[in-house]
């Protein structure tokens, strides 16, 4: 049976601990085979920007964000957990849980396609697995664009790497003016139509 940390006062260092068995093994965890006692919340956030805090302040180590990002789940009740094999605490997303950083137009074994980098070092390609959506915001009324990393967890493309995309589009003519799309594996990835054109 495992311990909670998360009632008596927890910490980061305790789901660090709690996973210090886990052999150094390529891949990730198999958090979606784990399932621990709900543990309750851990004042812990991911902002809009990707940055890891807990109670208020960043998160400084990278070593371990990556392992928090390494074993973070979102299930169907739509909240976001650290899992580990004995508990599991919820913690606040702002956005989505990473940030892409970077994308490379590459030559691919079935052609031309793009290789994204989020801010935890997670890297996929642009696929049916690894989608790109462009999702209307609540706030602003604008469409942002967002990649499938993996399971349900989706990585935000910041400004600079959409604005590169948008200047290696292919610009189409559409009833509503020109949609402009990117190619990855065969497939077409619209980045959003600009009206007129």
């Amino acid at each position: 049976m495992g311990v909670c940390f998360v009632n008596n006062g927890s910490k980061p260092e305790n789901i660090v601990a709690n996973l210090q068995f886990l052999n150094k093994k390529k891949g990730l965890p198999p958090v979606h085979s784990w399932n621990p006692p709900f543990c309750g919340d851990i004042d812990m956030r991911i902002s809009r920007d990707g940055r890891w805090h807990y109670n208020g302040s960043p998160i400084g180590r990278e070593s371990m964000v990556k392992l928090f990002a390494s074993v973070l789940r979102h299930d169907d009740d739509g909240h976001y957990y650290l899992v580990t094999p004995v508990e599991k605490v919820r913690i606040q997303v702002d956005d989505a849980p990473f940030v892409a950083v970077s994308a490379e137009a590459r030559d691919g074994a079935n052609g031309p396609e793009y290789l994204f980098t989020t801010n935890v070092g997670d890297e996929v390609v642009l696929s049916n697995e690894h989608n790109l959506k462009m999702i209307k915001s609540m706030k602003t009324g604008e469409f942002v664009p967002y990649i499938r990393v993996r399971d349900r967890l989706d990585a935000l493309v910041n400004r600079n790497v959409f604005y590169q995309l948008v200047a290696e589009a292919v610009e189409t003519r559409v009833t509503e003016g020109i949609e402009l799309s990117i190619r990855s594996q065969g497939q077409n990835y619209s980045l959003g139509v600009v009206e007129g054109g």
